[in-house]
Parts: C-alpha cells; structure tokens; sequence
C-alpha cells in the first residue's frame, strides 16, 4: 500500500462521518484527484481481497469505513456499536414524505398526514436529518424542507436517486395476498 493510501485510511478511520472526495484530496496537495480515487479503490480492493471485518463505502456524497453487513448483528448485541435512537412512525412517515416530495412545505406534509407536524419537523432538524432548503412563492413564503447529507448516511445512500422508487415501495409493502395474481 503507498503513502498516499495509508494517508486515506487513516483520514477515514479517524472520521465519523463519510468523508467527500475533495477533502481526501486535501490531504496530499501533491496527489490528483485520480490518484486520490486510485487509492480508495486500492483500500476497497485490499479490505475484499484480505478478508477484513470493515469495508469502504461510498455514501452522502463521501467515503467511509463501515462494518461489513454480516458482523453489525453480532457487534450490536454485544452492545459494542452506538445506535441512533429510533424514530417515531409520525418521523418516519413525515421524513419519507420529505425525501420523496422535497423540497416541500409543512402545510402539504399536514395535507398527506392529516395531522400538525411541527412538533415532528422540529426533531427532524434537531437530529440533521432535513433542513430548510428554500422558500415557496406563496402567501407568507412558506419555508420548504429536504434531506440532509445525514439522511443518506443513515440509510447508506449516496445520492437521493439510489431511494427506491416509489412503485418499488408499494409492491415490497404489499402482502403476499395482495401480490397473488387474480383469477379469472
């Protein structure tokens, strides 16, 4: 492994939160922004080769080193990984309309729910997971809200289009008696 690739794995052992690809760049003013890819796929290279517990991601526009899938069960019930605290249904369901309807305002997010969000929208931003990303043109100027970087780390995307799509939601959410083919 070069310098510059032990350099970068030891940036991103020492993050705790993906770490974007200028920034890795900044390490060595000397290496390229090739050079820098170069060396991260050399990391995820060596990690799958050798067999290591930790693999590189690339998520919320970043790199970071992860547990690999097959070890986080084992890790969490040895109480070994802080886990974020969970969320309501009411944040679930108000954070799913925001990833998928931003940038969006509250009154449409309470038109969908039925029911006052603010109270919700006020721990979504408190925990970074959306932001204010704008202002509607109507009366008042209502503020408009979106995901944060915070949001695609949680759910280890990299980009609002990995999301599956809404289509894909409703069948995976349907019950098998509802996916059974009709007769006729």
């Amino acid at each position: 492994m070069n310098r510059l690739t032990q350099l970068i794995e030891a940036a991103l052992f020492s993050a705790d939160s993906p770490v974007s690809l200028s920034q890795l760049a900044a390490l060595d003013r000397d290496a390229s922004r090739a050079e820098v890819k170069a060396a991260l796929e050399e990391l995820t290279n060596e990690y799958v080769r050798s067999g290591h517990g930790i693999e590189l991601a690339e998520l919320a526009d970043g790199y970071q080193l992860l547990t690999r899938r097959e070890f986080a069960d084992a890790i969490a019930q040895a109480h070994l990984a802080t886990r974020p605290r969970r969320l309501s249904p009411a944040a679930l369901e108000t954070l799913a309309i925001i990833a998928y309807k931003q940038p969006v305002g509250r009154a449409e997010i309470e038109e969908i729910r039925g029911v006052s969000v603010d109270g919700v929208l006020r721990s979504l931003q408190e925990r970074d997971l959306i932001d204010v990303v704008g202002r509607a043109e109507g009366m008042g100027r209502p503020l408009l809200y979106g995901t944060t970087p915070v949001f695609l780390e949680l759910l280890g995307l990299n980009r609002l289009e990995d999301l599956p799509r809404i289509e894909e939601l409703s069948i995976a959410l349907s019950t098998p008696m509802e996916r059974r083919p009709q007769s006729e």
